[in-house]
């Protein structure tokens, strides 16, 4: 996408406008890292409720995880939430259980504010094939630890080739925004009261990779033994605290995009919705975003093991710490402490021969930015 002077100054504005001046002010760098838990296999997202209670994920990616969902207790052990029945799904045995009764490959977990934990399952064993059925949002009541609501994502929406990445909710909790990472990148939203759903800039720019990126880790380019490098679409997603704006990034890509959300409603047409796609910054490859309650964006940063922030129209890093091997997904707890989860992408079999199917990984915390 090329801009001119003009639109450059413009969307900067706009991207100012939509953070707090708390983003804008200088600032010192947060406390050093803290490490929360230690897990035995892959681990992607982390959710922290408004009491404190903290959950992880495992996606099936290269082992056949026991647990897909959570919940880390206070000795840093696992449940499985919302019990064992849900998280029983094996890779084996799946032409004998059905796919929208349990997590077959869970991505992502993501409170929604008003009493309830979301789960995202792209239903993609190894991120490849979707299952047919098994992309699904998943409610649970985190009173009553239930499963209130199961969405399934239809075939229209999640398309094959389709991988259902992370999801960020309107403050009135009855719209989701998910990233589709996958081949043909776009924006689903759902109505999480009829659970209809609908894909938005769909092939669009901003949804899609940047084919001039290399990603690039431990100083070199991250390639699969066959040499492909990571190509994933729209990745990254964080909302305004207002609701109003969303931003979204390619994880191979190094543009910060945002878009009203008003946009996004079904009865906007695309020509329209592209229209209103405006350029935040530009920054580098990413893979979680998060807007803070105190209206500071953050963003991981693979490549130098780093958790970053934006100021104004820059970024500026919040912390670097090679303990922090592919930084994935952030939580914010109560006390606005932040999560970060370790995921250790460039350590598993895809890109490391060798590599035993199940790796160690990470949860850490660390002090908010001020």
């Amino acid at each position: 996408m090329k801009s001119s002077n003009v639109l450059i100054a413009a969307t900067a504005a706009v991207a100012v406008a939509a953070l707090s001046a708390a983003t804008i002010a200088g600032a010192q760098a947060s406390a050093p890292l803290t490490r929360v838990a230690q897990f035995d296999h892959q681990v992607t997202g982390v959710a922290v409720t408004g009491d404190g209670r903290r959950f992880v994920n495992f996606p099936r990616w290269t082992d056949d995880a026991p647990i897909s969902v959570a919940e880390v207790l206070p000795n840093g052990s696992l449940r499985p939430y919302p019990d064992a029945k849900w998280n029983s799904w094996r890779n084996a045995r799946a032409n004998e259980m059905p796919v929208g009764d349990y997590f077959v490959c869970v991505q992502s977990i993501v409170p929604d504010g008003h009493g309830n934990l979301w789960v995202l399952d792209p239903g993609a064993p190894g991120n490849e094939k979707i299952l047919p059925g098994a992309p699904k949002l998943v409610k649970i009541d985190l009173a009553t630890n239930r499963v209130t609501k199961v969405i399934r994502v239809p075939e229209t929406v999640a398309l094959q080739g389709t991988y259902l990445n992370d999801i960020r909710f309107s403050p009135d909790g009855r719209i989701g925004y998910i990233t589709d990472s996958g081949t043909r990148g776009a924006i689903i939203v759902i109505d999480l009261e009829s659970g209809r759903g609908w894909r938005a800039l769909d092939g669009h720019p901003s949804t899609q990779i940047e084919k001039d990126v290399t990603v690039t880790v431990d100083g070199k380019p991250l390639r699969r033994p066959d040499g492909r490098q990571p190509a994933f679409a729209s990745d990254g997603i964080a909302i305004s605290n207002d609701g109003a704006t969303l931003y979204y990034q390619a994880l191979t890509g190094r543009t910060l995009y945002a878009i009203a959300t008003d946009r996004l409603r079904e009865s906007v047409g695309e020509a329209d919705r592209a229209a209103a796609v405006k350029i935040v910054a530009k920054t580098h490859v990413a893979d979680g975003l998060w807007m803070s309650k105190a209206g500071t964006l953050y963003l991981t940063s693979p490549t130098d093991n780093a958790v970053k922030r934006l100021n104004g129209t820059t970024v500026e890093t919040v912390l670097s710490d090679r303990r922090l091997r592919w930084p994935d997904t952030f939580a914010e707890g109560p006390d606005g402490r932040m999560y970060v989860t370790a995921s250790h992408i460039q350590d598993t079999q895809w890109f490391t021969p060798g590599a035993p199917p199940s790796i160690r990984t990470e949860l850490f915390s660390f002090a908010p930015a001020r």
